[in-house]
């Protein structure tokens, strides 16, 4: 993805009047953590374990896309009931998307609103920010936390190939012909999640090791109650709190009717990422050990 697409200063924005901040302002103010993705690998699921979690209060917009969308304009998010923060954060949200720059310190009062709560951002498409805005971030928010969920690179896109069809913004395919698969998968949105091990790499250059975990979407399918400990264990929040029910989100729920993969697709798609699959392997670790012997 071009680099200019990431560039501090946002292009087209519209100037609005900064709306009243209820919030006191809290020198230092910022998020606790990011979720940088992968898309389709339990980042839904995640988000919905820390919200419902005591120890954290997260904003009520999951995504919240501020630096890896020049003018971006939030998605309309429902505050939640008797919630006056979730009020004033999207009001803050959306007036900080109108600047033509990156704006941290604005974006750090964002999270203001949690007090002594842990808090975190949880978008996806961060995975692919330039070197420059990840160590711009990290300079401005010196403690944050990353958080990276790695997904079997086939899996993981046909993954997203099935959610693109279902939600109508890829056209239906013949899913039994592996050179429509293949077209479909080189979608600049789809093949520039596919690489975890190149993504992984680049953020552990910026991020010291007890700052950046990697998990698995296999351990969500496997032990989600494993998986959920983990991850409040690196967070710093306690894991022996309630948050709700531990299912994983619908992307391996037996309701979601995804795309069927035949096996020569399938064969395709695992010749297409096999360098992929032995490099997560070596440099991941974890379950990815066991990815590349799927497709023997």
């Amino acid at each position: 993805m071009a680099m200019r697409s990431f560039w501090p200063f946002r292009s087209g924005v519209v100037r609005r009047e900064t709306p009243p901040d209820a919030d006191p302002f809290v020198p230092g103010a910022g998020p606790d953590f990011l979720c940088i993705g992968a898309q389709k690998a339990g980042t839904t699921w995640l988000y919905q374990q820390l919200a419902a979690h005591p120890d954290f209060w997260m904003p009520p917009q999951k995504e919240l896309h501020y630096f890896n969308e020049r003018g971006h304009a939030p998605i309309p998010a429902a505050p939640r009931q008797n919630d006056p923060r979730d009020v004033r954060f999207l009001a803050k949200l959306r007036a900080l998307g109108t600047k033509a720059w990156l704006d941290l310190p604005s974006y750090g009062q964002l999270f203001a609103a949690k007090g002594s709560l842990l808090s975190g951002d949880m978008t996806p498409a961060y995975c692919m920010l330039p070197d420059e805005i990840i160590a711009m971030v990290l300079r401005s928010f010196p403690r944050l936390k990353v958080i990276f969920l790695a997904r079997d690179p086939v899996e993981r896109a046909w993954s997203q190939l099935s959610l693109g069809v279902r939600t109508g913004g890829i056209p239906k395919f013949d899913v039994t012909d592996p050179a429509e698969a293949m077209h479909h998968l080189q979608r600049p949105l789809v093949i520039q999640h596919s690489f975890p091990s190149m993504i992984a790499a680049r953020w552990r250059r910026h991020f010291p090791p007890n700052q950046f975990r990697v998990y698995f979407f296999d351990d969500l399918k496997r032990d989600p109650a494993g998986l959920r400990r983990s991850i409040l264990e690196f967070l710093g929040a306690d894991p022996e709190k309630a948050s709700g029910q531990l299912l994983p989100e619908n992307d391996v729920a037996p309701t979601v009717q995804k795309l069927p993969l035949s096996d020569q697709v399938r064969t395709r798609l695992a010749e297409f990422f096999a360098d992929e699959l032995e490099a997560c392997a070596t440099q991941l670790g974890g379950p990815a050990a066991e990815w590349p012997a799927r497709y023997l």
